[in-house]
């Protein structure tokens, strides 16, 4: 068995289908054909149902596949490794964001980290927790900032700092500027465009009303923070956010809660029990000591 049979089973199993696999990998159908059937005869077991349409694994197969995939990306880890230069000369981080830390985390701290390493090549990705959670899995993200309540066994969570969340309206409001905090019943009269259900800040949201008994006005929902900062600056609405994002937006200002605001634990996260690249470290360290200015500040 050689490391290609792996590769080539793995490119079948997820075209399902030998003619756009072989072109795929820029071999012959028949070439390709023949070496899993080496593969296969080589483990004593049929790997793929030929007979399928699309061609799917065999139960040998699916367990089979699982184990070749784990495989090829502890070998993907260990060119990175190879690559990797301890004095940050070289490198590569691969970071992802869920949409609200991206919006006020990512300029401040890819300013920094490429300030500090210039040759570092960062990939830099705003995803949903759940995709987060997928990508750490299968080792396409190193690092990734998000919530704590993840679920995924096989990644570590980091506490890092607790944000609280505001409400936050642009200059043609009539509450901008204002420096009483806000109630909850007065929350309930302001016209808001919030973040869409999928979204965890809106569950904080839908939390804090429900606890204070009070039905929040959505008027609007959007899917993007961006969009509906900008919404809030050339509207007179209001939306809730975290508090650090009006510091990164002009334009828009934030108004606290009367009491128990709606709060949120960011988390670090990273994949469990695995090799991390010098850059990795290092963005760690970065991070772990810009969150301990915040915290303090």
């Amino acid at each position: 068995m050689l490391l290609r049979h792996l590769k080539y089973l793995l490119v079948v199993a997820d075209h399902g289908n030998f003619s756009r696999a072989a072109q795929a990998l820029h071999v012959s159908q028949p070439t390709l054909s023949q070496q899993i059937r080496q593969l296969e005869d080589s483990l004593g077991a049929e790997l793929l149902d030929r007979s399928a349409r699309p061609v799917r694994p065999t139960d040998a197969g699916a367990v089979y596949i699982e184990y070749a995939r784990q495989v090829m990306r502890d070998l993907e880890a260990g060119q990175r490794a190879i690559h990797d230069v301890k004095d940050l000369s070289r490198g590569a981080l691969r970071l992802a964001m869920t949409p609200t830390f991206m919006a006020y985390l990512a300029g401040p701290l890819i300013r920094d980290f490429s300030h500090r390493h210039p040759a570092i090549r960062l990939s830099v990705f705003e995803l949903s927790l759940d995709e987060i959670e997928s990508r750490l899995a299968d080792d396409s993200l190193d690092l990734a900032i998000a919530f704590t309540d993840v679920r995924h066994p096989d990644i570590d969570c980091v506490s890092l700092f607790v944000e609280q969340l505001s409400v936050m309206v642009g200059a043609s409001h009539p509450l901008f500027g204002r420096a009483d905090p806000l109630s909850a019943d007065e929350l309930a009269t302001l016209p808001l465009v919030l973040l869409t259900k999928d979204f965890v800040t809106r569950t904080c949201i839908d939390d804090y009303c429900r606890a204070h008994g009070v039905t929040p006005r959505v008027d609007m929902q959007a899917n993007s923070v961006s969009a509906i900062l900008e919404i809030v600056r050339h509207m007179p609405m209001a939306t809730i956010l975290p508090q650090d994002t009006a510091a990164q937006m002009r334009g828009v200002f934030a108004i606290p809660f009367q009491d128990d605001a709606p709060q949120r634990s960011a988390a670090l996260l990273r994949r469990r029990n695995v090799w991390q690249s010098a850059a990795s470290v290092e963005f760690e360290r970065m991070l772990k000591h810009w969150c301990e200015a915040r915290n303090q500040a």
